[in-house]
């Protein structure tokens, strides 16, 4: 999503700025700004560019533009397409200068009054409303923070925001409800972004924010106060993300690098929580055992990748744990009227821990007087840990690439854990967890030899270079994770993809199936192995071309219309973590033939910060 960078400091943040941006390039966006104050003439000023960070770079060397200080902004449309004009920083007057991440539900009764008040538009932006509504504030004889303060309290929505204004050259204020904003403390300077990525270069010493936070920054000091003005305080952290853990190193593309470093996500995910083959009940934070012991149900909510999480867990949960599970879009959880149940653990599933409509389902959830809430999430830091009762993160480490590959293995290793914990007060015998412990602590391997298969799928995805259409298949367990081959494709190639249940095929998709549309089943050797089969024949009598992931055993042999890719033998429990290796590899090379931005396609946005 958009991100934010700001900075005051006794030298050139110019390039502090441009740094910050460039961190945030993996969030998505479509155009790219910088504000500063000129020291000399004591002007705003500004570069706005369509396009990315670094054209903005060029013409800022080009402008030679420095400053002590200013703030960024890389956009991703929402309000207005993506033009320059609609571009961060806005500006009021040439007195105000903000950029703006969220979305003002109230802008266009904002707007109308202001434009009552001789106010003049040049961008369709919502966040253009909140530069003029600080500026009628000044005019109404407020300094520039009670000025600020004044317009919040009128904004419904969501925001964090960064503002500048040459009125007070000394400071720049931010201030964050319902979007996450950190603090980066230097010696002597002081800076403001969107995520803790953005200010790694230049300090690890962060704090968070909480909704209703404003924060002023100056060259010797800062402070944070609600929105009533009294002050309040927000803990000190030390952040734990090097420099290099963002780098691409040797690979080409983010997306590929964090596909290879899934064996070591693994890893890193189990360390520390299995002891003498049973999952440490511990992992999941102080109160796990108090809170489990009330557990009769389980009510998952997750978006997108994290959503096919969810989907796979409820099979494990069900059949190993022997509870009921709800599965749920979280976008769309808040407006179905629920029927809350005290007694459901609440899971929430995210990668950022910022996916707006997640947070926005949990706190629906603690309203309506659910069960206590767990997070699984790979960001210690977001609002949905601190919103949380419980939390197990996943240890993926940071996760540039937009299409998610290592956040979504080590999801679904988390709610296996979860699983155990779960099936273990439900009555599962020792012998089955260990059975269980085994096959999570053998992935690592498994997803090694499986990534041996690269060629060999680069080689398949030549196939698609003319494709326009593909279809997915998968039973069980299994159906998510054909859902998920189909979006990873779809996401980053632009192949329109669609997954169904096989068992499905006569009910309307066989119609589509030809020779020009590819189906690629996920098929291991499990209980539903002969059903799948019949599935595939019907495929084959109408001459599709079948793309078959399996183990050794095959559902059918390979032909000239069939291609079978064999990932060798794997533990049931753990295969849909393994299968989903080789859809991610297909969709990578796929993006490669048709030319696409494999880790920032368009229209996408890594974290989905607004509903």
């Amino acid at each position: 999503m958009c991100g934010i960078v700001g900075a005051i400091a006794k030298r050139d943040v110019v390039p502090i700025l441009i740094e910050g941006l460039k961190r945030l390039e993996y969030r998505g966006y479509d155009s790219a700004g910088v504000a500063i104050i000129n020291e000399s003439t004591k002007q705003l000023e500004r570069q706005r560019v369509t396009g990315k960070v670094a054209e903005l770079e060029t013409k800022l060397n080009d402008s030679a533009l420095s400053s002590q200080i200013g703030i960024a902004h890389t956009r991703w449309a929402t309000h207005g397409k993506p033009t320059q004009e609609n571009a961060h920083p806005h500006f009021s007057k040439d007195t105000v200068a903000i950029v703006h991440n969220g979305i003002i539900e109230n802008h266009q009764l904002l707007r109308e009054h202001l434009e009552q008040n001789g106010y003049e538009f040049s961008s369709d932006t919502d966040t253009e409303v909140i530069a003029h509504q600080i500026h009628y504030h000044l005019n109404q004889g407020k300094d520039l923070y009670a000025a600020f303060s004044a317009s919040l309290q009128m904004i419904e929505g969501t925001y964090a925001i960064a503002l500048i204004s040459p009125l007070q050259p000394g400071h720049v204020l931010a201030a964050r409800r319902g979007s996450p904003l950190v603090i980066g403390l230097g010696i002597g300077e002081y800076f403001i972004a969107s995520d803790v990525a953005a200010l790694i270069s230049v300090t690890q010493r962060v704090i968070f924010l909480e909704d209703g936070d404003i924060v002023d920054l100056q060259h010797d000091q800062f402070s944070i106060s609600d929105l009533s003005g009294h002050p309040v305080t927000r803990p000190e952290h030390l952040s734990q993300l090097q420099a290099d853990a963002i780098e691409r190193g040797e690979y080409r593309h983010y997306m590929h690098k964090e596909i290879f470093e899934q064996p070591q996500a693994i890893i890193d995910s189990l360390e520390g929580r299995i002891h003498n083959g049973r999952v440490l009940e511990a992992a999941f934070g102080p109160k796990a055992q108090a809170l489990f012991e009330k557990i009769e149900a389980v009510h998952i909510v997750a978006c997108g990748t994290s959503y096919h999480a969810a989907m796979v867990a409820r099979y494990w949960i069900e059949t190993l744990a022997k509870l009921p599970c709800v599965v749920e879009i979280a976008s769309e959880f808040r407006y179905r009227q629920p029927l809350p149940n005290p007694k459901a653990l609440v899971v929430t599933l995210s990668q950022s821990g910022e996916t707006a409509d997640t947070l926005a389902a949990l706190e629906e959830t603690k309203q309506l007087g659910f069960g206590p809430s767990l997070a699984i999430c790979n960001v210690p830091e977001s609002s949905l840990v601190r919103a949380s009762d419980l939390v197990l993160m996943t240890h993926a480490g940071p996760e540039i690439g937009v299409a998610s590959t290592k956040a979504f293995t080590t999801q679904l290793l988390s709610l296996l854990m979860l699983t155990v914990i779960l099936g273990r007060r439900r009555g599962m015998s020792a012998e089955v967890e260990n059975k269980i412990v085994t096959a999570m602590l053998s992935l690592p391997k498994q997803i090694e030899r499986v990534l041996t298969l690269n060629a060999s799928i680069e080689q398949l995805a030549e196939q698609f270079a003319d494709k326009r259409h593909a279809l997915f298949l998968g039973r069980g367990i299994h159906y998510p994770i054909a859902m998920e081959g189909a979006l990873k494709l779809k996401e980053i190639s632009y192949i329109h993809a669609e997954a169904y249940p096989a068992g499905e095929l006569k009910h309307g998709p066989l119609a589509l199936v030809d020779a020009e549309m590819p189906v690629i089943a996920v098929a291991p050797n499990d209980a539903l192995q002969e059903k799948l089969k019949s599935n595939l024949q019907e495929v084959h009598a109408r001459g599709g071309q079948l793309i078959i992931f399996a183990n050794k055993r095959a559902v059918m042999p390979a032909s000239d219309y069939i291609q079978v890719i064999e990932l060798g033998e794997v533990d049931e429990v753990i295969s849909p973590m393994v299968y989903t290796i080789p859809l991610q590899l297909l969709a990578y090379h796929v993006a490669l033939i048709k030319g696409t931005d494999v880790d920032q396609p368009r229209n996408l946005a890594k974290s989905v910060t607004v509903e």
